[in-house]
């Protein structure tokens, strides 16, 4: 039986949450009216719908594929006590966890757009 890896969770969280706001922004922009706020995607989102896609879940996959070659190259480190090898895991953690706490207001705030 397949079993779900852990240290990917993440990368699909990621993956998932820019997923879903890539697809709202176009419902919004294309059925609501609703525009880009985001000054580099507003020209690509209101002439080219495909490409926005492409963009917009590329950087999402690139991002969470970051998290799991840094956690494979963090578990081929020799020293995993040492002062750099925690301070790394707990940036990366952090950056992380950032990185889905702003994908999750975002796709909140389109989500609010779209029911409005």
């Amino acid at each position: 039986m397949y079993r779900l890896n852990l240290e990917v969770l993440p990368s699909l969280i990621i993956v998932l949450m820019g997923s879903i706001d890539a697809a709202t922004t176009v419902i919004g922009t294309l059925y609501f009216g609703a525009t880009e706020l985001n000054p580099l995607l507003t020209g690509i989102v209101s002439t080219n719908i495909t490409g926005f896609l492409v963009l917009k879940i590329l950087a999402s996959i690139c991002i969470g594929a970051t998290y799991v070659l840094v956690k494979r190259m963090m578990n081929m480190a020799e020293d995993k006590n040492s002062k750099s090898f925690r301070f790394g895991n707990i940036f990366m953690k952090i950056s992380y966890a950032s990185v889905i706490a702003f994908l999750i207001i975002v796709v909140v705030n389109n989500l609010i757009v779209l029911l409005a």
